[in-house]
Protein backbone atom coordinates (compact mmCIF):
# COMPACT_ATOMS: atom_id res chain seq x y z
CA UNK A 1 0.00 0.00 0.00
CA UNK A 2 1.17 3.20 -0.66
CA UNK A 3 2.77 5.51 1.99
CA UNK A 4 0.94 8.63 2.01
CA UNK A 5 2.20 10.17 4.82
CA UNK A 6 6.36 9.18 3.58
CA UNK A 7 6.57 8.34 0.63
CA UNK A 8 5.90 10.58 -2.41
CA UNK A 9 3.32 11.47 -4.59
CA UNK A 10 2.60 11.96 -8.35
CA UNK A 11 4.36 15.89 -8.92
CA UNK A 12 7.60 17.58 -9.56
CA UNK A 13 10.16 16.67 -7.73
CA UNK A 14 13.03 18.95 -8.40
CA UNK A 15 13.26 21.55 -10.58
CA UNK A 16 14.10 20.08 -14.14
CA UNK A 17 14.29 16.47 -12.46
CA UNK A 18 12.11 13.25 -13.15
CA UNK A 19 9.46 12.83 -10.85
CA UNK A 20 10.80 11.23 -7.42
CA UNK A 21 9.51 8.41 -5.60
CA UNK A 22 11.96 3.43 5.78
CA UNK A 23 15.48 5.48 16.14
CA UNK A 24 17.88 1.97 23.29
CA UNK A 25 20.19 5.23 23.16
CA UNK A 26 22.37 2.15 22.39
CA UNK A 27 22.07 3.20 18.83
CA UNK A 28 26.02 3.53 17.73
CA UNK A 29 26.96 5.79 15.27
CA UNK A 30 25.76 6.12 11.93
CA UNK A 31 27.62 4.03 9.76
CA UNK A 32 28.17 5.73 6.06
CA UNK A 33 18.52 3.21 4.12
CA UNK A 34 13.39 1.85 4.30
CA UNK A 35 12.26 3.61 5.29
CA UNK A 36 8.07 5.25 5.03
CA UNK A 37 6.44 9.22 4.51
CA UNK A 38 3.91 10.45 2.43
CA UNK A 39 3.87 8.11 0.25
CA UNK A 40 6.77 6.22 0.97
CA UNK A 41 7.31 8.17 -2.06
CA UNK A 42 9.84 7.32 -4.54
CA UNK A 43 12.33 9.50 -7.21
CA UNK A 44 10.21 6.89 -8.65
CA UNK A 45 11.51 5.90 -12.30
CA UNK A 46 12.35 3.28 -14.30
CA UNK A 47 12.20 -0.40 -13.43
CA UNK A 48 8.99 -2.49 -12.92
CA UNK A 49 8.21 -3.97 -10.15
CA UNK A 50 7.16 -7.76 -9.57
CA UNK A 51 4.81 -9.84 -7.21
CA UNK A 52 5.99 -13.55 -6.97
CA UNK A 53 4.33 -16.27 -5.23
CA UNK A 54 5.50 -16.18 -1.59
CA UNK A 55 6.39 -19.88 -1.62
CA UNK A 56 8.90 -19.56 -4.45
CA UNK A 57 12.53 -18.56 -3.22
CA UNK A 58 13.92 -17.63 -6.43
CA UNK A 59 15.51 -14.77 -4.95
CA UNK A 60 17.41 -11.64 -6.50
CA UNK A 61 14.93 -12.04 -9.79
CA UNK A 62 14.75 -9.20 -12.74
CA UNK A 63 11.75 -7.37 -11.46
CA UNK A 64 11.17 -6.03 -14.70
CA UNK A 65 10.09 -9.22 -15.93
CA UNK A 66 7.70 -10.02 -13.58
CA UNK A 67 4.45 -10.78 -13.82
CA UNK A 68 1.86 -9.84 -10.62
CA UNK A 69 0.50 -13.00 -9.22
CA UNK A 70 -2.93 -13.60 -9.13
CA UNK A 71 -3.71 -14.36 -5.82
CA UNK A 72 -7.18 -16.78 -5.47
CA UNK A 73 -9.81 -14.75 -3.52
CA UNK A 74 -12.09 -16.39 -1.18
CA UNK A 75 -16.03 -17.68 -2.43
CA UNK A 76 -17.10 -14.89 -0.46
CA UNK A 77 -17.78 -11.14 -2.04
CA UNK A 78 -15.28 -9.48 0.87
CA UNK A 79 -12.35 -8.77 0.45
CA UNK A 80 -9.66 -11.14 2.70
CA UNK A 81 -9.29 -7.73 5.47
CA UNK A 82 -12.97 -7.93 5.87
CA UNK A 83 -12.88 -11.51 6.29
CA UNK A 84 -10.28 -11.75 8.71
CA UNK A 85 -10.98 -11.40 11.91
CA UNK A 86 -9.09 -10.40 15.09
CA UNK A 87 -8.01 -13.29 16.88
CA UNK A 88 -9.37 -13.30 20.88
CA UNK A 89 -5.75 -13.75 22.33
CA UNK A 90 -5.03 -14.86 25.96
CA UNK A 91 -2.58 -15.78 28.21
CA UNK A 92 -0.74 -13.30 29.81
CA UNK A 93 1.25 -10.22 28.09
CA UNK A 94 4.87 -10.26 27.58
CA UNK A 95 6.92 -7.86 29.77
CA UNK A 96 7.46 -4.57 29.24
CA UNK A 97 10.70 -1.99 29.18
CA UNK A 98 9.27 1.39 28.65
CA UNK A 99 10.03 4.54 27.50
CA UNK A 100 13.21 3.61 25.62
CA UNK A 101 14.95 6.06 23.57
CA UNK A 102 16.62 4.70 20.53
CA UNK A 103 18.94 7.59 19.29
CA UNK A 104 21.07 7.88 16.72
CA UNK A 105 24.35 10.02 16.24
CA UNK A 106 25.83 11.05 12.74
CA UNK A 107 29.10 9.78 11.10
CA UNK A 108 30.63 10.78 7.54
CA UNK A 109 27.69 10.10 5.17
CA UNK A 110 24.90 11.42 7.56
CA UNK A 111 24.57 13.61 10.39
CA UNK A 112 21.73 15.88 11.71
CA UNK A 113 24.09 19.50 12.09
CA UNK A 114 21.55 21.67 13.59
CA UNK A 115 17.78 22.20 14.28
CA UNK A 116 15.36 25.09 15.07
CA UNK A 117 12.25 27.11 14.08
CA UNK A 118 10.66 24.39 12.37
CA UNK A 119 13.46 23.54 10.15
CA UNK A 120 16.59 20.88 10.39
CA UNK A 121 19.92 21.41 8.57
CA UNK A 122 21.26 17.70 7.46
CA UNK A 123 24.19 16.42 5.74
CA UNK A 124 23.55 13.81 3.56
CA UNK A 125 26.79 12.61 1.87
CA UNK A 126 27.68 15.22 -0.08
CA UNK A 127 25.29 17.76 0.50
CA UNK A 128 24.12 19.91 3.35
CA UNK A 129 20.17 20.13 3.08
CA UNK A 130 17.79 21.75 5.09
CA UNK A 131 13.66 20.72 5.24
CA UNK A 132 10.71 21.79 7.61
CA UNK A 133 10.76 19.89 10.84
CA UNK A 134 7.70 20.98 12.81
CA UNK A 135 9.14 19.23 16.05
CA UNK A 136 12.17 21.92 16.14
CA UNK A 137 10.16 24.49 18.12
CA UNK A 138 13.07 25.51 20.02
CA UNK A 139 16.07 28.29 18.07
CA UNK A 140 18.63 27.05 16.11
CA UNK A 141 21.97 26.66 17.66
CA UNK A 142 24.33 27.63 14.72
CA UNK A 143 24.74 31.14 13.43
CA UNK A 144 22.46 32.20 9.74
CA UNK A 145 25.87 31.91 7.72
CA UNK A 146 25.89 28.31 8.89
CA UNK A 147 22.27 27.35 7.51
CA UNK A 148 22.61 29.92 4.30
CA UNK A 149 25.45 27.44 2.90
CA UNK A 150 23.18 24.95 2.62
CA UNK A 151 23.28 23.13 -0.88
CA UNK A 152 19.31 22.46 -1.08
CA UNK A 153 16.56 24.14 0.77
CA UNK A 154 12.60 22.76 0.76
CA UNK A 155 10.09 25.12 -0.13
CA UNK A 156 6.42 24.84 -0.27
CA UNK A 157 3.71 23.12 1.62
CA UNK A 158 5.41 22.40 5.29
CA UNK A 159 2.67 19.56 6.15
CA UNK A 160 4.52 15.91 6.01
CA UNK A 161 1.97 15.38 2.87
CA UNK A 162 2.70 18.67 1.46
CA UNK A 163 4.63 19.17 -2.56
CA UNK A 164 7.13 21.42 -3.01
CA UNK A 165 10.02 22.25 -4.54
CA UNK A 166 13.89 21.76 -3.96
CA UNK A 167 15.75 25.66 -3.86
CA UNK A 168 19.44 25.48 -4.93
CA UNK A 169 21.23 28.29 -3.66
CA UNK A 170 24.36 27.75 -5.10
CA UNK A 171 24.86 25.00 -8.09
CA UNK A 172 21.96 23.84 -9.44
CA UNK A 173 22.46 19.75 -8.33
CA UNK A 174 21.51 16.59 -10.30
CA UNK A 175 18.01 14.26 -8.83
CA UNK A 176 20.33 11.94 -7.02
CA UNK A 177 23.81 11.43 -5.51
CA UNK A 178 25.61 7.99 -4.06
CA UNK A 179 25.39 7.40 -0.25
CA UNK A 180 26.69 4.32 2.29
CA UNK A 181 24.95 3.68 5.58
CA UNK A 182 26.01 0.14 7.61
CA UNK A 183 28.21 -0.79 4.56
CA UNK A 184 24.86 -0.72 2.20
CA UNK A 185 25.43 1.86 -0.79
CA UNK A 186 22.13 2.98 -2.02
CA UNK A 187 20.75 6.63 -3.70
CA UNK A 188 19.79 10.09 -2.02
CA UNK A 189 16.84 11.57 -3.86
CA UNK A 190 15.24 15.21 -4.15
CA UNK A 191 11.50 13.96 -3.91
CA UNK A 192 8.83 15.97 -4.18
CA UNK A 193 7.76 15.70 -0.63
CA UNK A 194 10.82 16.68 0.71
CA UNK A 195 12.32 13.07 1.60
CA UNK A 196 15.32 11.85 -0.21
CA UNK A 197 15.08 8.19 0.13
CA UNK A 198 16.38 7.52 3.51
CA UNK A 199 14.92 7.90 7.46
CA UNK A 200 18.21 7.97 9.34
CA UNK A 201 16.26 7.48 12.44
CA UNK A 202 15.74 4.07 11.72
CA UNK A 203 19.49 3.25 11.98
CA UNK A 204 18.94 2.11 15.57
CA UNK A 205 16.36 -0.66 14.32
CA UNK A 206 18.90 -1.75 11.57
CA UNK A 207 22.10 -1.73 13.75
CA UNK A 208 20.02 -4.43 16.31
CA UNK A 209 18.02 -6.16 13.30
CA UNK A 210 21.98 -6.56 11.71
CA UNK A 211 23.44 -7.66 15.02
CA UNK A 212 20.33 -10.24 15.04
CA UNK A 213 21.15 -11.87 12.23
CA UNK A 214 25.16 -11.94 12.46
CA UNK A 215 24.77 -13.64 15.35
CA UNK A 216 21.99 -16.36 14.53
CA UNK A 217 23.19 -19.74 13.42
CA UNK A 218 21.41 -20.31 10.40
CA UNK A 219 20.20 -17.46 7.66
CA UNK A 220 16.98 -15.77 9.09
CA UNK A 221 13.71 -14.99 6.93
CA UNK A 222 13.33 -11.18 7.02
CA UNK A 223 10.11 -9.62 5.79
CA UNK A 224 10.14 -5.65 4.72
CA UNK A 225 6.51 -4.66 5.07
CA UNK A 226 6.24 -1.03 3.57
CA UNK A 227 9.99 -1.50 2.66
CA UNK A 228 10.02 1.99 0.41
CA UNK A 229 13.95 1.96 -1.27
CA UNK A 230 14.57 -1.16 0.28
CA UNK A 231 18.14 -0.07 2.42
CA UNK A 232 16.39 -2.01 5.15
CA UNK A 233 16.51 -5.42 3.07
CA UNK A 234 19.84 -4.41 1.64
CA UNK A 235 21.11 -4.04 4.86
CA UNK A 236 19.68 -7.51 5.96
CA UNK A 237 20.72 -9.33 2.75
CA UNK A 238 23.88 -8.43 3.49
CA UNK A 239 24.05 -9.52 7.06
CA UNK A 240 22.92 -13.34 6.02
CA UNK A 241 19.42 -13.11 6.02
CA UNK A 242 16.81 -14.10 3.14
CA UNK A 243 14.60 -11.04 2.60
CA UNK A 244 11.19 -10.78 1.40
CA UNK A 245 10.40 -6.64 0.23
CA UNK A 246 7.03 -5.46 0.02
CA UNK A 247 5.84 -2.29 -1.35
CA UNK A 248 2.66 -0.96 -3.36
CA UNK A 249 4.66 1.61 -5.14
CA UNK A 250 6.05 0.26 -8.48
CA UNK A 251 8.31 3.16 -8.54
CA UNK A 252 9.38 2.44 -4.81
CA UNK A 253 10.59 -1.14 -5.99
CA UNK A 254 12.46 0.10 -8.84
CA UNK A 255 14.04 2.33 -6.91
CA UNK A 256 15.25 -0.37 -4.47
CA UNK A 257 16.42 -2.56 -7.57
CA UNK A 258 18.53 0.20 -8.68
CA UNK A 259 20.33 0.61 -5.36
CA UNK A 260 20.77 -3.36 -5.13
CA UNK A 261 22.70 -2.70 -8.18
CA UNK A 262 24.22 -0.11 -7.24
CA UNK A 263 25.65 -2.04 -4.03
CA UNK A 264 26.62 -4.67 -6.64
CA UNK A 265 23.95 -6.87 -4.95
CA UNK A 266 22.75 -8.36 -7.60
CA UNK A 267 23.11 -11.95 -6.00
CA UNK A 268 21.62 -11.10 -2.56
CA UNK A 269 18.74 -13.02 -1.68
CA UNK A 270 15.73 -10.61 -1.69
CA UNK A 271 12.60 -11.41 -3.40
CA UNK A 272 11.04 -7.57 -4.68
CA UNK A 273 7.28 -7.66 -4.01
CA UNK A 274 4.38 -5.10 -5.48
CA UNK A 275 2.05 -5.73 -3.61
CA UNK A 276 -0.63 -4.57 -0.86
CA UNK A 277 0.73 -5.01 2.36
CA UNK A 278 -2.19 -6.00 3.83
CA UNK A 279 -3.37 -8.64 0.68
CA UNK A 280 0.51 -9.98 0.93
CA UNK A 281 0.58 -11.10 5.11
CA UNK A 282 -2.98 -12.10 4.79
CA UNK A 283 -2.47 -14.78 1.83
CA UNK A 284 1.22 -15.92 3.68
CA UNK A 285 -1.15 -16.70 6.65
CA UNK A 286 -3.22 -18.71 5.04
CA UNK A 287 0.17 -20.28 3.01
CA UNK A 288 1.13 -21.01 6.30
CA UNK A 289 4.56 -19.20 5.34
CA UNK A 290 6.78 -18.16 8.86
CA UNK A 291 9.42 -15.24 9.11
CA UNK A 292 12.25 -14.82 11.76
CA UNK A 293 12.06 -10.70 11.84
CA UNK A 294 9.09 -8.99 10.83
CA UNK A 295 9.84 -4.86 9.97
CA UNK A 296 6.28 -2.68 9.58
CA UNK A 297 6.93 0.57 9.09
CA UNK A 298 3.06 1.66 7.68
CA UNK A 299 1.98 5.16 6.76
CA UNK A 300 -0.91 6.58 8.48
CA UNK A 301 -3.18 6.84 5.08
CA UNK A 302 -2.27 5.39 1.67
CA UNK A 303 -3.90 3.60 -1.03
CA UNK A 304 -2.79 0.68 -2.39
CA UNK A 305 -2.77 -0.35 -6.45
CA UNK A 306 -5.88 -1.62 -6.71
CA UNK A 307 -7.53 0.87 -4.21
CA UNK A 308 -7.25 -0.40 -1.42
CA UNK A 309 -7.48 1.68 1.44
CA UNK A 310 -4.98 1.50 4.35
CA UNK A 311 -6.30 3.93 7.41
CA UNK A 312 -3.34 3.34 10.64
CA UNK A 313 -5.91 3.44 13.62
CA UNK A 314 -8.56 1.66 11.85
CA UNK A 315 -6.05 -1.40 10.28
CA UNK A 316 -3.14 -1.63 12.12
CA UNK A 317 -4.90 -3.93 15.04
CA UNK A 318 -5.22 -6.21 12.47
CA UNK A 319 -1.86 -5.89 10.39
CA UNK A 320 0.03 -6.88 14.04
CA UNK A 321 -2.45 -9.66 14.61
CA UNK A 322 -1.65 -11.36 11.09
CA UNK A 323 2.38 -10.74 11.42
CA UNK A 324 1.97 -12.73 14.77
CA UNK A 325 0.31 -15.58 12.97
CA UNK A 326 2.85 -15.33 10.27
CA UNK A 327 6.29 -15.41 12.95
CA UNK A 328 8.36 -18.40 13.72
CA UNK A 329 7.69 -20.34 16.68
CA UNK A 330 10.60 -20.22 18.24
CA UNK A 331 13.25 -16.81 17.81
CA UNK A 332 11.57 -14.12 16.38
CA UNK A 333 10.60 -10.49 16.38
CA UNK A 334 8.25 -7.88 15.25
CA UNK A 335 9.52 -4.34 14.78
CA UNK A 336 6.27 -1.46 14.49
CA UNK A 337 7.58 2.35 13.73
CA UNK A 338 4.78 4.50 13.72
CA UNK A 339 5.27 7.88 11.86
CA UNK A 340 4.18 11.54 11.84
CA UNK A 341 0.90 10.58 13.74
CA UNK A 342 -0.95 12.27 16.89
CA UNK A 343 -0.97 9.42 19.38
CA UNK A 344 1.47 8.40 22.29
CA UNK A 345 3.61 5.47 22.53
CA UNK A 346 1.87 4.10 25.02
CA UNK A 347 -0.95 3.66 22.12
CA UNK A 348 1.11 1.12 19.91
CA UNK A 349 2.78 -0.29 23.20
CA UNK A 350 -0.27 -1.38 24.59
CA UNK A 351 -1.85 -2.52 21.66
CA UNK A 352 1.78 -4.77 20.69
CA UNK A 353 1.32 -6.37 24.28
CA UNK A 354 -2.06 -7.41 24.01
CA UNK A 355 -1.24 -8.81 20.29
CA UNK A 356 1.51 -10.49 21.86
CA UNK A 357 -0.66 -12.13 24.94
CA UNK A 358 0.61 -15.93 25.33
CA UNK A 359 4.02 -15.21 23.53
CA UNK A 360 5.98 -14.50 26.28
CA UNK A 361 9.07 -12.02 25.35
CA UNK A 362 9.45 -8.47 25.71
CA UNK A 363 7.62 -5.38 24.54
CA UNK A 364 10.04 -2.62 24.38
CA UNK A 365 8.62 0.80 23.19
CA UNK A 366 9.06 4.91 22.71
CA UNK A 367 10.84 6.96 20.56
CA UNK A 368 13.60 7.57 17.82
CA UNK A 369 15.33 10.41 18.16
CA UNK A 370 18.18 12.04 16.06
CA UNK A 371 21.49 13.79 18.37
CA UNK A 372 22.65 17.09 16.11
CA UNK A 373 26.07 16.80 15.82
CA UNK A 374 27.35 20.63 14.84
CA UNK A 375 29.14 21.13 11.73
CA UNK A 376 32.23 18.89 12.82
CA UNK A 377 29.56 15.90 13.63
CA UNK A 378 31.49 15.84 17.41
CA UNK A 379 29.28 18.53 18.99
CA UNK A 380 27.08 17.23 20.89
CA UNK A 381 23.70 18.83 20.86
CA UNK A 382 20.00 18.50 21.11
CA UNK A 383 17.86 15.25 20.33
CA UNK A 384 15.11 15.47 17.74
CA UNK A 385 12.09 12.97 18.13
CA UNK A 386 11.02 11.45 14.37
CA UNK A 387 9.01 8.64 15.19
CA UNK A 388 7.55 6.17 17.80
CA UNK A 389 8.42 2.48 17.84
CA UNK A 390 7.56 -0.47 19.32
CA UNK A 391 9.57 -3.96 19.20
CA UNK A 392 8.56 -7.29 19.99
CA UNK A 393 11.15 -9.86 21.00
CA UNK A 394 10.95 -13.43 22.00
CA UNK A 395 13.81 -13.49 24.15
Amino acid sequence: MKDKNRRQKKGPAVAGAARSGERIRQASPIRAAGAKPQAKAVAKHAGAARVEPAKRQDFGVDAAKAVPERAARPAASQPPEQQRKLIARTGEKPAERVPVILETAGSNDYRLIDSGAGEKLEQYGPYRIVRPEAQALWPRSLPAHVWEKADAVFTGDTDEDGMGRWRFPGTALGETWPMRLLDCDFHGRFTAFRHVGVFPEQLAHWSWMKARIEAADRPLKVLNLFGYTGVASLVAARAGAEVTHVDASKKAIGWARENQVLGRGETLPIRWICEDAMKFILREERRGSRYDIILADPPKFGRGPNGEVWQLFDNLPLMLDVCREILSPDEAALVLTAYSIRASFYSIHELMRETMRGRGGLVESGELVIREGGTDGRTVGRALSTSLFSRWTSA
